[in-house]
């Protein structure tokens, strides 16, 4: 009969099951959203490049590699990986003559970037230094004077005018070399190219970010930077006529073995904005590991909301059979409902999709961690994705859902319509054990690991759970049932039913209770996971700095500032910090990896830094920091299986390799540095180098004032605690984005669940229940499926947190009690909303 064709059924059962395929259609389109934002910012983070505009008008550069590249082997064999240098890596100012030999090259400039400070006291006016050679393709124009020669300095006109100098004037500049006279040679107006190299200065975190530029001798610029012999990049011109690709192979054959890059186009960006690889970085972790999580939690909410879908119609598929449709069209109609909803569901979805990803994107900028020359992009790819993953969910969980009713005889599928079937499937269950033994596993496996391998084993440990619950969902409903039913004894027949109902109807309870269970065990891990990191880490700096004045300045302390400090009336210890970062191969389950560890470089000794800076040391000794030696945090050194006496393979933050002896390890590794070494050790391998901290001890804060802001360890303390703040940002918005999916997906089911039981609350009416009595009995269950979601996510939250927590910094998880109570409050008062309204517009519904 046509009323039997399969697409006429599925358009039927849309027409007259609205409510069902309405919650399935918000199922399907939020997870098109989270798939569509995450896929955006990954394939933006795979595209992202910024514009050449310091070297616009140099067509090729030969620039350092940015990245450490470490091969390990997978199981996939040997992969290689690379890691975001924190600082700027440098090549040979001797390539620049090799290049310039090189068939098309008209001249091959080195190019150098540095910060340069004028006044002694705080408030000193932060300049960006280059080297005169640079006008060649900045654009730079003398206004008067000459070019400088060793010894001189050029200045533009808010240099010049905040020197308050002249041409033929002497003014003080401080640099990586120290403190020196330079005569003005000459004022400039700056180019285009040096204009952008001082605004992006700030963004970089390289130089001061200020607008003052001065121009040294290129014979002089290298040491005042700091690096003698080095330059950040080589700069080559085209002679006329010459082709681009044709120079940069040329350039390229020129420079072999040397190690440098050869850039052309948006690449030559890349060596200029170094905060490019560490966006991408951020980008492809949000967009890959994130999104791959939050992927697998939206499918698996959006499968079981489809599935409630048609299990809500085994009664209508059973009266099908019952007049002679056979399985394969009950299929059909089942994929033709998916065909129907899935594609508008997800198109509708990405729209929503894109403007997350906006807006996510949006927030990275506004917190410095994508430069602002980096666009989002917006593709078909990830739409395709994020419709084509919903469709595939839902002829995938309809499929699986409508096969038992499809394929049993008719009699037989009347009789588990009107009775639930007290079993899930075979191949559920055990896959469901599978996951919970699993689970299990890599629970023992974190609470004996440390480090990173305590924090990566835990995560298998949420994954494997959340998906035992997803499988064994009807057990576990019935087992919550039972528990809570025991408890609600005392609540009358309200309660009773409630409880009842529970027991009878575990498939409908468990679709309930899964995304809550999701939205508390994600959202509690990621937040939980902050706000015990950040206790531990405040306590740390707290009870970890001991100085009682520290001075700080945003554009970096004047040279020597440690020695002005010890020359004070009664100081009794003065130590300054060079702050910044190394990376260290760390084991990772099982594979090596690069983690960026926060290093001090320390200007005076360890036995002064114990004056001013307790580490809490756990063996070892400080006063054996020098060169060559270092002291390391127990994390690191947990998750590094280092100890006192070992070597500890490492990069400088400009990719040098280093071996330095570790000769302690300390307990205050996380709020203070991680790595603790020499300032002279590192003050070569850095673009700043000026001091970022004074630890003073002793004495008054009166005469340090000149160096910079002075507090004392309290508010250092408060100050730095803010910047942790800021960075949990990331964290808190990641569980905001899953907390929110799953709290929707289970208003969503919740809702569903109600519009489908107006028959049987219509006939509690009839048999004499008033609409108060029902109301409450659906609050009961409300209740009852909110507390169990709550519970079952604590659990899981508490087992993932555990040895993760102890891994990471030795203490259990911190769990501010108002905090989790919110969480708890949210998801019970959205139970409660999300049965009350339909269900009273049911009751009203059958009342007129």
């Amino acid at each position: 009969m046509r009323s039997l064709a399969p697409n006429g059924l599925a358009r039927a059962a849309v027409r007259f099951k609205p409510a069902s395929f309405a919650g399935t259609f918000v199922a399907l389109m939020m997870s098109a959203l989270i798939v569509a934002a995450c896929g955006i910012l990954l394939e933006t983070g795979a595209r992202a490049s910024v514009p050449a505009e310091r070297y616009a008008k140099a067509p090729v550069v030969a620039a350092a590699d940015q990245s450490v590249r470490l091969v390990a082997e997978s199981i996939d064999g040997p992969e290689e990986t690379a890691y975001p240098l924190p600082d700027t890596a440098r090549v040979d100012v001797g390539l620049a003559a090799k290049a310039a030999q090189a068939p098309g090259a008209e001249a091959a400039v080195p190019d150098f970037t540095f910060p340069v400070r004028h006044g002694l006291r705080q408030g000193g006016t932060a300049l960006t230094g280059h080297g005169w050679g640079s006008h060649a393709f900045t654009r730079t124009a003398l206004s008067a004077g000459v070019a400088p020669r060793v010894g001189e300095v050029v200045l533009d006109a808010v240099a010049a005018r905040t020197a308050q100098a002249d041409v033929g004037d002497t003014v003080a500049l401080e640099t990586a070399a120290g403190r020196t006279d330079f005569r003005v040679s000459g004022l400039a107006k700056a180019g285009a190219g040096d204009i952008a190299a001082a605004g992006a200065g700030g963004a970089a975190g390289a130089v001061g970010g200020g607008k003052a530029t001065a121009w040294f001798a290129d014979a002089e610029a290298p040491a005042l930077a700091g690096h003698p012999g080095k330059a950040d990049a080589i700069a080559v011109l085209a002679a006329e006529g010459a082709d681009t690709d044709a120079l940069a192979a040329a350039v390229e054959k020129s420079l072999a073995g040397s190690g440098a890059q050869v850039l052309t186009g948006d690449s030559r960006g890349e060596a200029e904005e170094r905060g490019l690889a560490y966006a991408k970085e951020t980008l492809t972790g949000l967009g890959s590991q994130f999104g791959g999580i939050a992927t697998l939690v939206a499918v698996f909410t959006a499968a079981g909301t489809v599935a409630l879908s048609v299990g809500q119609r085994i009664r209508e598929f059973a009266l099908l059979r019952a007049v002679g449709a056979t399985p394969r069209q009950i299929r059909r109609a089942v994929a033709t409902e998916a065909l129907l909803v899935a594609p508008l569901a997800g198109l509708v979805g990405c729209l929503p999709g894109i403007a997350l990803a906006s807006w996510w994107f949006g927030q990275l900028k506004d917190r410095g961690a994508v430069p602002e020359a980096v666009d989002l992009h917006v593709s078909w790819i990830p739409l395709v994705a994020a419709v084509g993953a919903g469709l595939l969910t839902a002829l995938g969980s309809g499929w699986m859902a409508g096969r038992r009713p499809a394929k049993i005889k008719p009699g037989q599928a009347l009789t588990e319509a009107s009775v639930e079937r007290l079993r899930p499937g075979v191949v559920r269950t055990v896959l469901g054990l599978g996951a919970l033994v699993g689970g299990a596993v890599f629970a023992g496996v974190a609470a004996s690991a440390a480090g990173d391998n305590a924090a990566n084993a835990s995560l298998g440990v949420i994954m494997l759970f959340m998906l035992a619950v997803a499988l064994l969902g009807p057990l576990v409903a019935r087992l919550c049932a039972a528990l809570f039913g025991l408890l609600l004894r005392g609540g009358g027949a309200a309660a009773a039913l409630a409880a009842a109902n529970s027991r009878t109807n575990a498939r409908r309870l468990a679709s309930a209770i899964t995304p809550i269970v999701l939205a508390m065990a994600f959202a509690s891990t990621l937040v939980f996971m902050h706000t015990s990191e950040s206790r531990i880490a405040s306590e740390q700096l707290r009870d970890g700095i001991t100085a009682d004045h520290v001075v700080t300045d945003p554009a970096g302390l004047p040279a020597g500032a440690a020695d002005r400090a010890a020359r004070a009336p009664g100081v009794d210890a003065a130590v300054s910090l060079l702050d910044t970062q190394v990376l260290v191969p760390v084991d990772s389950g099982g594979e090596t990896s690069l983690q960026g560890a926060p290093t001090q470089g320390i200007s005076g000794s360890g036995a002064q830094l114990a004056e001013v800076q307790d580490l809490d040391v756990r063996s070892g000794s400080l006063d054996r920091v020098g060169a060559g030696r270092i002291a390391i945090g127990t994390t690191l050194a947990t998750s590094a299986k280092v100890e006192v006496g070992d070597k500890l393979p490492l990069y400088l933050p400009d990719g040098t390799e280093a071996r330095p002896e570790v000769v302690a390890v300390y307990g205050r590794g996380l709020g203070l540095a991680a790595v603790t070494m020499d300032r002279a050790s590192l003050a070569g391998h850095v673009t700043s180098g000026f001091d970022s901290t004074l630890l003073v001890s002793g004495g008054d804060a009166k005469p340090l004032a000149a160096l910079g802001e002075v507090t004392d360890a309290s508010g250092y303390a408060v100050e730095q605690n803010v910047d942790r703040e800021l960075g949990a940002w990331a964290n808190y918005t990641m569980a905001g984005v899953l907390g929110g999916f799953a709290v929707i997906a289970a208003v969503n089911t919740l809702v569903m669940t109600v519009l489908d039981r107006r028959r049987e609350l219509a006939t509690l009416r009839l048999v004499g229940s008033t609409r108060r009595q029902v109301l409450h009995m659906l609050h009961w269950e409300s209740l009852l499926v909110s507390v169990a979601g709550v519970a079952l996510g604590t659990t899981i939250a508490m087992i993932t947190l555990t040895p993760m927590m102890r891994g990471l910094t030795g203490e259990s998880p911190h769990i501010p009690p108002l905090l989790y109570a919110t969480f708890a409050a949210t998801a019970v008062s959205l139970g409660l909303l999300a049965v009350t309204l339909p269900a009273r517009a049911a009751l009203r519904e059958r009342e007129t």
